[in-house]
C-alpha cells in the first residue's frame, strides 16, 4: 500500500504571506509542489530569466541489465550542464561493468557497497584495488578499466567532464569484437577463428559474473610495473576542515594527482547550517546531493536570481562565477558534492573578500556601519551557523562512512 501520509498536510497554495498570488484550483501535482516549496512560493528576492538549475535522477530513464542498472543526467536532461555529466549505477554481486574506455575522464563516488576495479595505462602499467564507501577512483580519457560488485554489491556516482556524454556511447571491448570481422580478430590474436564464435554480437555494457576471489588472487604482474599514480583515493579518510556548520573535504590534483579535470569538495551542512555567500572563479559547479534537504539561491547580476529546493539524488547547476549560497532546510544533516571542470578546486568567499578591502569602502557601498565590519572573517570559513538560526539536529552522514 502506498503511503498516503503526506495528505495529512496541508495543500500548499502559491500565495505570498503579504497576499501576493492565489490558490491554484487546476490540475497539479501536489507531491511535486511540496518538495519545490521555492518554485511553488519564490522569495521575493527572486528575480529575472535564469534557466532550470535542478534534474532529479528519479525523473532519468533507468537501464536495466542483468548484472546493475545505470541512469544518467546529461545535457539532455539538464540543458545549462555542459562541463559535466553523471551516471548513478548499481551492480550485483559479481555484476560487472564490462571492460570499455572513454574519450572523456571518469570520476567516482562510491555510495554503499564496495567494487573491484582495473586498469592498464598506455604504457602496460596495470592497476587492480578494491573500493569501499566515500572512496573515489579516477581514470584519465582513453584509459581501459573495468568495474565489478563485490560480496554485497555497489552503487557509485560517476561524473565525467562532458556534459554531453552518454554512458550508454562507451568504446566497449564487447561491441568491438562484435563489429570486427572474425578472420581480422583470429589475424590478431594468432588463434583460430574457432575461438570467437561465441562472442557476443553486441555490447554487453553490464552483465552478471560470479563474486571474485580476493585481490591478490586476481593479481597479475606486468614486466612493466604498476601505474605511477594512483587511480583510488580515500576521501573520507581525509581530515576535514571543521567549521561552525558542518565540514569541508576537498579533493583535487593536489592530493589526488592523477585527477588532472576534475576537483571536487564534499560538504557537510548541519541543521540551521549554510553553506556561505561565494562563487567559483574556476568554472560551472555540478552539484549531487547524498542526504537531506536544502535550498539554493543562485544570484546571476542584473537582478536576476533564483531559488530552487533539493534532496537526496538531485544534481544541481550553478553556472561559472554565479554567486550561490546552499542552506540546510531540513532537520538532518545535508551531504552533497560539489565537482568541477578543473583540476584545482577554488572558491571566493563573499565575506572574506569584503573583509580583506578598505572598510570605508564597503560601508559606502553597501551603507552598513562599522559594527557590521567588525564581525567579517579574514579567514574563510565555507559553511556558517549562528545562534538564533538553528533547526532541530538529527546527526546524518554520507553514504560511504562518518565525518
Amino acid at each position: 500500500m502506498s503511503d498516503l501520509s503526506w495528505k495529512k498536510t496541508p495543500i500548499p497554495q502559491p500565495i505570498r504571506p503579504d497576499g501576493a498570488g492565489y490558490i491554484d484550483k487546476g490540475p497539479r501535482d501536489v507531491l511535486r509542489d511540496l518538495q519545490n516549496p521555492d518554485l511553488l512560493v519564490p522569495p521575493v528576492t527572486d528575480n529575472g530569466l535564469i534557466p532550470n538549475l535542478r534534474f532529479s535522477f528519479s525523473d532519468a530513464h533507468m537501464q536495466l541489465n542483468h548484472g546493475g542498472w545505470s541512469r544518467e543526467v546529461t545535457v539532455r536532461e539538464l540543458p545549462v550542464a555542459k562541463t559535466l555529466a553523471g551516471v548513478n549505477m548499481c551492480l550485483t554481486p559479481g555484476g560487472v561493468r564490462e571492460l570499455h574506455w572513454h574519450q572523456q575522464a571518469e570520476w567516482s563516488y562510491m555510495l554503499w557497497g564496495s567494487a573491484r576495479i582495473t586498469s592498464v595505462d598506455q604504457n602496460g602499467r596495470n592497476f587492480i584495488a578494491d573500493v569501499g564507501q566515500g572512496d573515489l577512483w579516477y581514470f584519465p580519457p582513453g584509459i581501459p578499466h573495468s568495474i565489478q560488485g563485490l560480496e554485497e554489491g555497489c552503487e557509485f556516482l560517476l561524473v565525467f567532464d562532458d556534459g554531453g556524454f552518454s554512458d550508454l556511447n562507451t568504446l566497449s571491448i564487447s561491441d568491438w569484437f562484435a563489429h570486427t570481422p572474425k578472420e581480422v580478430l583470429s589475424a590478431n590474436f594468432g588463434v583460430p577463428e574457432s575461438d570467437f564464435q561465441s562472442v557476443p554480437n553486441r555490447q554487453v555494457y553490464i552483465y552478471q559474473d560470479k563474486v571474485p576471489g580476493p585481490l591478490e588472487s586476481q593479481a597479475v604482474p606486468s614486466p612493466y610495473g604498476t601505474v605511477p599514480l594512483s587511480f583510488k583515493h580515500r576521501l573520507l579518510a581525509q581530515q576535514p576542515l571543521k567549521t561552525s556548520g558542518g565540514s569541508v573535504r576537498i579533493v583535487d590534483s593536489s592530493n589526488f594527482p592523477i585527477s588532472a579535470t576534475i576537483a571536487a569538495a564534499l560538504v557537510e551542512i548541519e541543521p540551521g547550517g549554510m553553506r556561505e555567500l561565494h562563487w567559483h572563479p574556476n568554472n560551472d559547479e555540478w552539484q549531487y546531493y547524498l542526504t537531506g534537504q536544502g535550498r539554493m539561491t543562485v544570484f546571476a547580476g542584473n537582478g536576476a536570481a533564483r531559488t530552487f529546493d533539493y534532496r537526496a539524488g538531485d544534481v544541481g547547476y550553478v553556472p561559472f562565477a554565479f554567486g550561490h549560497y546552499i542552506q540546510n532546510t531540513g532537520t538532518e544533516t545535508l551531504w552533497f558534492l560539489e565537482m568541477f571542470k578543473s583540476n584545482r578546486f577554488a572558491d571566493v568567499s563573499l565575506n572574506q573578500w569584503m573583509a580583506l578591502t578598505p572598510a570605508e569602502l564597503v560601508e559606502s557601498n553597501l551603507r552598513v556601519g562599522p559594527d557590521f565590519i567588525g564581525k567579517l572573517h579574514k579567514v574563510k570559513e565555507p559553511v556558517v551557523k549562528y545562534p538564533g538560526y538553528a533547526s532541530p539536529k538529527n546527526e546524518g552522514m554520507p553514504p560511504g562512512g562518518t565525518s
